[in-house]
């Protein structure tokens, strides 16, 4: 997500402009890190090609089942279909080589004020639904509406836009509870915009359309593709719209290059993977390393009929970890939260499974220069003597570092320190179970997931747990069920994960934030109701520039490490893929694009030719 920090780019054109009220700038584009790459009159993003041919089709993998369409409901109801997202456009969009940038894409222009207490965006008159009718600053109201009405995230995300109003035949206005949050004006910008006249008719057998419930009629949108076919729960496919209103907009030369785009669901991972080596879809992102190591070995990479290529990722950190569901009582203590870490052999496991190819993860920003690292010094020591009496004391002594495996006597040594954490938490061993010195209640808790691929994960997992004297139950359930449970916050303890842009801001209250532990959905999976976490989400929302960004965001971090809500896992610095070599690509991929695949690549008729089985 975005931050708060920086400032807003104006073009001299723009300079020249004043909104229709409150008298502030006309700007074509907003950044949160100073002056925009490209000015007003901009032809294209310098990482497209121009002249790609637009032809051809790619299929790929999607994982799991759907039963929805409808987006306002995605984060508490159905499971969401791919490429729903694909239909509809945002007021801006991000440009793929810059950090935190966005242009004009169903808005021409953005203005605010110096105190940032509003945003005004002016919608294109160009602008319109694939029905031909024009996209309307009503249209925007209802969507922002919508989602703060029915999706949890976005109710938090947008939680601080207390009115949105028409001052103008295509302007709208969002008026912010309070001066000061540099990010807002920018995140309003990315609302996506959904029909008001299609969702408040009927379908087409009468029926009145309802926001607030799933759906599987194919909703109506505004973007370069519109849903062509489907088959609940098997495929989705969507295609290129002929006359879509936007094709010649600056920020789109080069992109939507595909007729069609097919998305394939498969319920199981090594099903899908067989599918891609029979030819069955085109492009996989492999997130395995025993695949990547073991399972690319047929005659098609061979012959380089398929490419296997990794892409950096440098446009966001990331956070996955087993996440402890703090609600229920056995993991209130941090002391025991630290002790299952102790159990975790993360440098075993990753010799046994992955090939010794990860990283372990020691930071929620890991991957950033927002990670925190040593001792605090300087700004970031100021921002946390704030709350110096709210925070574990190991925050101003020791730097944070996770248990190291791999040997044996190493494990012993973990061990021993998990079992003196129980010991001081008020556990004890009796009957080789580790149980409650009070109560007698066994220690016992559920690896929960939802992808078979992850249980060996698990299953490594338990092992150690079972030497502690822990009980331990690994289960996975299909999507749906998984889902179910997550927003009821039914589990003990499953794999998450939580990517970090490089420039943290409002998101994070729905990540840490009290008020999104309870709510239904969010993506406060851990259940974290700490003042001082919440004191120091506010205070990265709100700095003011990117130094003071860097230091608000190392206090959170290394508080939110210290408070062990997560065993850390592991990650990879690269995006591993595999494609049949039927697609040609800019020579220059975006910096913070990774593959950019499908967007700005294309069909290319003659690699095509020689892979064969498709024409």
């Amino acid at each position: 997500m975005l931050g708060g920090i920086g400032n807003l780019a104006v073009s001299g054109a723009a300079q020249a402009q004043t909104a229709a009220s409150g008298g502030a700038a006309w700007r074509h584009a907003l950044s949160l890190f100073g002056e925009v790459k490209y000015p007003a009159d901009f032809k294209r993003f310098d990482y497209v090609n121009p002249d790609a041919p637009k032809a051809g089709s790619v299929r790929q993998i999607a994982l799991g089942t759907f039963d929805n369409f409808n987006l306002v409901v995605s984060g508490v109801k159905g499971n969401l279909a791919a490429a729903v997202g694909l239909i509809y456009e945002s007021l801006t969009t991000a440009s793929l080589d810059e950090v935190s940038t966005e242009y004009g894409l169903l808005a021409e222009a953005a203005s605010h004020p110096e105190d940032y207490s509003w945003v005004s965006y002016r919608l294109r008159p160009e602008a319109k639904w694939h029905d031909g009718k024009p996209v309307t600053a009503d249209d925007v109201i209802f969507s922002l509406e919508s989602f703060k009405k029915h999706h949890p995230f976005y109710s938090a995300y947008y939680s601080h836009v207390v009115k949105a109003e028409k001052v103008g035949e295509r302007e709208v206005r969002f008026t912010f509870d309070a001066p000061g949050n540099r990010e807002l004006p920018q995140i309003v910008g990315q609302l996506t915009v959904i029909p008001k006249h299609w969702w408040e008719g009927t379908d087409a057998s009468g029926k009145k359309r309802d926001v607030s419930s799933t759906t599987l009629e194919a909703p109506l949108g505004s973007a370069a593709y519109r849903i062509k076919d489907f088959v609940p729960g098997r495929n989705v496919v969507v295609e290129r719209v002929k006359d879509y209103w936007g094709a010649k907009l600056a920020v789109n030369v080069g992109k939507h290059n595909f007729n069609e785009l097919r998305y394939e669901y498969f319920r199981d991972g090594t099903v899908a993977l067989e599918a891609f080596k029979g030819d069955q879809v085109d492009w996989r992102s492999e997130n395995s390393a025993k695949n990547w190591a073991t399972a690319y070995d047929f005659p098609a990479v061979k012959d380089k009929r398929v490419v296997l290529e990794e892409f950096p990722n440098r446009a966001s950190g990331i956070m996955q970890g087993f996440a402890m569901n703090t609600r229920r009582d056995k993991f209130k203590d941090a002391r025991v939260r630290r002790a299952l870490n102790y159990a975790f052999d993360f440098e075993e496991m990753n010799k046994q499974l992955f090939f010794g190819t990860y990283e372990r993860i020691s930071s929620y920003f890991y991957g950033t220069e927002l990670a925190s690292s040593g001792l605090p010094e300087g700004r970031e020591l100021e921002i946390l003597e704030t709350v110096r009496a709210e925070v574990p004391p190991e925050v101003f002594t020791k730097p944070y570092s996770n248990p190291v495996g791999g040997n044996a006597e190493n494990v012993r040594s973990n061990l021993r320190e998990a079992m003196q954490l129980f010991k001081d938490a008020g556990y004890e061993i009796r009957d080789r179970k580790m149980v409650n010195a009070k109560t007698g209640a066994p220690f016992e808790l559920e690896l929960l997931g939802e992808d078979p691929s992850f249980e060996r994960i698990l299953l490594f997992f338990k092992p150690s747990l079972e030497r502690l004297g822990i009980g331990v139950t690994v289960r996975t359930i299909d999507a749906t069920q998984y889902e179910n449970r997550l927003r009821s916050w039914d589990f003990d303890m499953v794999v998450s994960s939580w990517a970090e842009s490089l420039s943290p801001g409002n998101e994070q209250r729905e990540y840490w934030g009290s008020k999104a532990a309870d709510a239904p959905g969010s993506r406060n999976v851990v259940g974290i109701k700490n003042p001082a976490i919440d004191r120091l989400i506010e205070r990265v929302i709100f700095t003011k520039d990117r130094a003071d960004l860097v230091a608000a965001t190392k206090a959170l971090d290394r508080v939110l490490l210290w408070n062990n809500f997560v065993i850390p896992q592991f990650t990879y610095s690269k995006v591993r893929t595999a494609r049949w070599d039927r697609f040609g690509r800019p020579s220059e991929l975006p910096k913070y694009g990774q593959s950019g695949f499908p967007s700005i690549w294309w069909w290319d008729a003659e690699r095509a030719a020689k892979t064969g089985g498709r024409s």
